[in-house]
């Protein structure tokens, strides 16, 4: 299934309430876009959603946030799929909720879904003040 949902900053909750309703409880979200497309907002914006107090932000040199209310948050631009299996991290999947992951390789989209997770793909694009969301599931 595809959905597009335009939205500017404002507005990220059409896009929170469209992902809560339609995705599983327990799911790998792959994030797409350019730097500063608006990968790590819409993953703030779901932790908000969520009740989850605290700070929100990128996990760029940890590697991986984890998050009350069963949200993870990986940022995986420096590894390439075998390295990130054989650091370990490919067994954070199998905690329950919602794991936000971006600059996941295409080598690791397609072995979780062949491997049976449940994962969707969120490719964010800048279109002047607002976005346009691509949602994949």
């Amino acid at each position: 299934m595809e959905k597009a949902i335009r939205a500017a900053l404002g507005e990220l909750d059409k896009v929170v309430t469209y992902l809560e309703t339609n995705l599983p409880k327990n799911c790998i979200i792959f994030l797409r876009g350019d730097l500063a497309a608006g990968k790590t907002t819409l993953t703030q914006a779901i932790a908000k959603g969520r009740g989850v107090e605290g700070e929100v932000t990128s996990p760029t040199f940890s590697l991986q946030h984890c998050y009350e209310k069963d949200l993870y948050h990986y940022d995986l631009y420096r590894l390439d799929h075998e390295e990130f299996m054989q650091m370990g991290l490919f067994e954070e999947f199998e905690k329950e909720g919602w794991h936000m992951v971006e600059w996941g390789s295409d080598a690791l989209w397609e072995f979780l879904k062949n491997a049976g997770y449940n994962v969707a793909m969120v490719t964010i694009e800048p279109v002047g003040n607002e976005r346009d969301y691509r949602i994949e599931n």
